[in-house]
Parts: structure tokens; sequence; C-alpha cells
């Protein structure tokens, strides 16, 4: 997010080689082309990191704005943004630029209404915070010349500034009354504490100096590395410690007591807010409470089923205790679970032309999850690559706790995270003939996670299924992000504790007790995230069973795929009237044929 000529200048350098679905397409929109060339030079400045990955060099060395002041400056600009589009007449654009027009307004508004509540003051969760974001720095910056490690070396040096920025939100958010649960913040200082070094070797953010660039001089190299060494010694290491000392003697003294965040300041008003902005629905939290007991149910007969198919002598309860228990169904080490991970991920590779018309370029890898966070995280995630910043997507494993790292809960996760998932999506997304802000930032959870958890079930097709463990994997995965919809909703709406959602989850899925503890402090501390997956799966079964009653055996289910991806990340309404059209096509289509 950044400003400045040259930021625009970059924007319409990139804007004018667009087609069809570029704002250059429609001559009679200058003034909507104008909106969104400002609005990507005003996102490069508020991401100096995001800017550098696309080689504007006018925010090198900077970090970005965690104060109040910048939350209201922020704000204000997308409400100007929001003023000019509203004055942009549909009747003067294209069909594809109303469309740019509508979600780019939808993302607008929704983040403005999001900042006109006071949570916005609640920087980190269990999940994520400034300064684990600024830990994971190694790993998205780009390293391509000296250039860009005298920015880096910059960015280290600006960490203190930024922290203590973060530190003086985070004491008004204190004052205010705006703070995370004590159930759910056990251990979140480690997160910090693992940054805390006696020798710069010994930290993260020296892992960029461990090979030299052949562009760069010894000399050079030398005089960088130990800039940096000493930016890590007396700016990052230093802002950490005062990071620690607040969380433990301001923050964690004041924790909230109760688990939903109902209990903050107009928090009701905020979560029935988050519940429409992450699932791009009107649904209100009881409507969705509903949809995943009734979820819930149906999902639980499945598995059932499955207890009764497989041979087991006992019901469910007992089959779960069994999947949790039995050793067969857990690796030894780290790098057997890294390998089988990876071996998993190569195989469903070769599945994917069968599934899809088009793939992306961008690869992927698989790593472990950083040890500062694994303890307290989830079991995987996906960290989006960028070819601009000569960085691939990582599927991140969880490693920890290997006894709570089910191999039967494998298929479902690299599914879902790594291919046909988040890897695919967001990789293929970049490479659309979009609009840059629809390219590189639209992603709307509903249909991301929606579509990662759509995933999971192409896995029956891929044979990944093959036995009934697997198979009450997926289903205990399923019921996870069902049972998400009961828990959230009866945490934040209906002043459930933490004990009670954990109760109902141990009770419904085979997840591990320590991964439903870490799902549930998640689900406490970032109110409304997870109601997005199963939404936005629900949305995209129903799309796709009506296609293929629409379509019958002129069904395609690589055409389908396709056509699903192929606008990026959308709301979920702009998503089935693209589906309803193009099964209208097909069906004419198929009708001219036949005449």
């Amino acid at each position: 997010m950044k400003k400045t000529l040259r930021a625009a200048a970059l924007c319409a350098a990139l804007f004018a080689t667009g087609s069809a679905h570029g704002e250059t397409a429609d001559q009679s929109s200058g003034a909507f082309s104008k909106i969104l060339s400002d609005h990507w030079a005003w996102s490069l400045s508020q991401e100096p990191v995001m800017a550098s990955s696309f080689g504007e060099r006018a925010y090198d060395g900077k970090l970005g704005d965690l104060t109040i002041a910048g939350l209201d400056k922020r704000k204000a600009a997308l409400e100007a943004f929001i003023q000019r589009l509203e004055a942009v007449p549909d009747a003067s654009l294209s069909e594809q630029n109303r469309l740019n027009k509508a979600i780019l307004l939808r993302e607008l508004r929704d983040e403005a209404e999001g900042l006109g509540f006071g949570q916005r003051l609640m920087l980190f969760t269990t999940y994520y915070g400034w300064h684990s974001g600024f830990a994971g720095l190694p790993d998205r910056h780009p390293f391509f010349n000296k250039a860009d490690y005298e920015s880096y070396i910059g960015r280290l040096n600006d960490y203190a500034r930024y922290n203590a920025e973060g530190l003086a939100t985070s004491r008004e958010a204190v004052r205010r009354g705006f703070v995370q649960a004590c159930d759910a913040m056990g251990g979140f200082e480690k997160t910090i504490e693992a940054h805390i070094v006696d020798d710069a070797s010994k930290s993260v953010f020296m892992k960029p100096f461990a090979r030299k660039p052949a562009n760069i001089t010894d000399a050079d190299w030398a005089r960088l590395k130990a800039e940096a060494e000493k930016a890590v010694m007396t700016k990052v290491v230093p802002a950490y410690r005062d990071m620690a000392a607040f969380y433990k003697n301001e923050y964690a003294p004041n924790c909230r007591k109760t688990a939903g965040i109902s209990a903050t300041p107009d928090g009701a008003k905020y979560y029935a807010y988050s519940a429409r902005a992450m699932t791009t629905t009107n649904l209100s939290p009881e409507e969705i409470h509903q949809i995943g007991l009734k979820e819930v149910a149906r999902i639980r007969a499945e598995m059932d089923g499955v207890v009764k198919r497989s041979g087991f002598k006992g019901d469910r309860k007992a089959f779960i205790q069994m999947l949790r228990t039995d050793p067969r169904f857990y690796v030894k080490t780290p790098e057997e679970l890294l390998m089988r991970s990876g071996a998993l991920a190569k195989q469903i590779d070769g599945e994917l032309p069968r599934f899809f018309g088009r793939l992306p370029r961008l690869p992927y890898t698989v790593k472990p999850i950083p040890a500062d966070q694994a303890e307290g995280t989830t079991t995987a995630y996906y960290m989006s690559g960028l070819m601009q910043a000569g960085r691939a997507g990582t599927y991140a494993v969880n490693t920890s706790k290997l006894d709570q790292r089910p191999l039967f809960e494998m298929p479902s996760l690299t599914l879902h995270e790594a291919v046909p998932g988040h890897h695919l999506q967001i990789a293929l997304q970049q490479e659309l003939d979009l609009p840059l802000f629809r390219r590189h930032l639209s992603h709307f959870t509903a249909f991301t996670e929606g579509w990662g958890l759509y995933a999971e079930r192409l896995g029956y097709d891929m044979g990944l299924y093959d036995d009934p463990y697997a198979e009450f994997g997926r289903l205990s995965y399923e019921m996870w992000r069902a049972c998400r919809l009961v828990v959230d909703t009866g945490i934040h709406a209906k002043g459930w504790t933490k004990e009670q959602a954990m109760d109902f989850m141990l009770e419904n899925t085979a997840l591990s007790r320590h991964n439903i503890e870490a799902e549930v402090n998640r689900y406490i501390s970032w109110p409304g995230q997870a109601l997005a997956y199963k939404i936005g799966e629900l949305k995209i079964r129903e799309l796709r069973a009506k296609a293929e009653k629409a379509l019958g055996e002129r069904f395609d289910i690589r055409a389908f795929h396709d056509a699903v991806l192929e606008n990026g990340s959308v709301p979920l309404d702009v998503l089935e009237s693209h589906i309803n059209g193009w099964i209208a096509k097909q069906q004419q289509q198929v009708a001219q044929k036949a005449a």
C-alpha cells in the first residue's frame, strides 16, 4: 500500500497490459481507472514490504503504522475511496468494471465499518501479532540484490519504532477494555520470548545472510552482515524485550475474564458485523448457529456409517478414542511427518490435470511451522508466495507434539492447505487478467476458506480416502468446520465458556485435545473468522449440485472448477451469479450443437 508518483506510475504501467478484465478495456471509464490506480498506489504505501516485492523503492527500509492516528487516517482514506467510487455511474462502465467496482466497494465498506469499532485496537490474537508477523520478514522479503538487503536492514532498524507504536495502541486497548480473554492466551509470551537472543547468530532475522548472492561483493556482504547483526542486537531484541515486559506486567494481568467478544464495549454489534463480513452474507449469528447444528447432525450420521462399515467393534466414541491413541497413526520424528506430507503433496499434484483445465505456474514447498509459533497454533497453514518476490507458496506443517498429529488427517489437511486448496487458488488468482487489487489484495475469507474445505472432498475422486481411517479423518475435518459454526457463535453470541466449546468439539470430532484447545483459543481471540469455512463450502457444493443437475452428462468437472476460480476470490453472491451465468452459457452451447 503506497502513494507517490512513482507508485502511481507503476500501477499505470501494470494496468496498461490488461485486456477485457482490465480497466483500460473501457475508454469511457477514465475516472474509474484513476481510482484503481490511486487505490493500488495507496495500498502499496500502507504495505511497505509488499511494495518492495513489486519493485517500488519509495518505501524501502520502512514498516507500517500501528498508531491510533494511523488507524483513523486509514479509515478516512477508505471512506474517501468509497465516495469516489460511488460517484462513478455504473452506466459508464463495462460489465467487468461494474463487477470490479462492486467488489472494491464491498472490501472498502467492510474494512471501514470494522475500523469504526473499538475492537480495532486489538492488534494480536493467539494466531497472529505484529511481533510474529515481523518474525516472518526473512521469509517474505525479496533478496535479489544489495538494495534489497539494505532495505531489509532498514526494516530491522525501524522495528523499535514499529513495536513502540504497537505497545502504545495496546496500552490504550487495555485502558478501554479491548483485551483478549485470559483463557485463550496461555503460552502467548513464548511467541515473543523466542526472539530474545544473546547472540545475533541465533536470531531468525539473520537467516537471509546464510548465503551470499553472487551479485554482491565480499566487502559489501561483510558490511551488510555486520549492520544486520548490530540492528538485531540493538533494535530488534530490545523491542521484543519491551513487548515481553508489557505483556507480562500490563496486558496479562488485565486480560478478559469472559470468553466472548460480546463482553467488550459494543461487542455484540461487533460480532454481528464480523459474521457478515467473514461470510459475505447477511446471516445472523443465530442463523449460523442453527446451520451448524444441522450440519453436525448430518456428519455425525455419516461418521456412524463409516464406523459400521469398518468392522470396528464399538460405537463412534470408541472408534474416535482408538484413533486418538493407536500408535500406528502417529509418526515418531518431525522429519518423517515432513517427508510424508511432501510425498502426499506430490501425489496430489499428479492428479490435478484431471480436475482443472488451468493450473498456476508458481510452485509451493513444504516446511515446518517455526518453533516459536508451533505449540500455540494450528496443525498446518498456507503462506502465499509471489513470483515478483521470488517466493514460492509454503505449506507449513506443525511438527510439534507429534502424538497429536495423526496420519489419517493428512489427506484432508494437504488437500486444503496446499493443492487443490489454498496454493492452487491463490497462486492462480495472482496470474489472472484482473486489476491488481483483485489479484493480490482480494481474499474474501468465505471464498478462500470455502474453496479449501471444498477441495478436501476431491480426495474421494483422487483415491486418497481408500480406508475407513482416512475417510473418517475427512469427516472429522468437515465436522470440525461444522462445529465452528456452533462453537464460534456459542462463544460470542450465546455466552458459552471455553470448556463448553471444547466439550462440544471433543464430543463430535476426532481431533486431539491439544488441537481442539488451540482451535478454540483461536476462535475466542479471532471472532467470526472461523464461520467462513463451512458457509463458503456449502455454497460451492450447492452450485456444483445445481450445475450437475442442469447439465447432466454434459457436466465437465474441469470446466466447472475453472469457472469457480476464474474471477479470483469474490463474495459468495458474486460467485453464485457468475456460476448461474456459466450454467446458462453451457446450456446454450448444448442447444446450439443440437440444432
